[in-house]
């Protein structure tokens, strides 16, 4: 199940909520009993691929913002 981060607009707290993503916007009450919350945009990362490469691993040619096409 989803967790999502709030923050409450009368104390300052952070504190998560897990909850189905069909109730992902209902409101969320503060631990402290606050009902002026805001949710939070939370960061994802993401990893495809297997786990980190090891110190036999070239470093791909090319490189720079767009893959050296460019020149940068």
């Amino acid at each position: 199940m989803p967790r999502y981060e709030f923050r409450c607009r009368a104390c300052g707290d952070t504190f998560e909520v897990s909850r189905p993503m069909v109730e992902a916007s209902a409101p969320a009450a503060c631990p402290q009993g606050h009902n002026d919350t805001v949710k939070l945009l939370s960061t994802v990362a993401v990893a495809r691929g297997a786990a980190a490469p090891g110190p036999s691993a070239q470093p791909s040619s090319g490189g720079g913002c767009c893959g050296g096409a460019c020149g940068c």
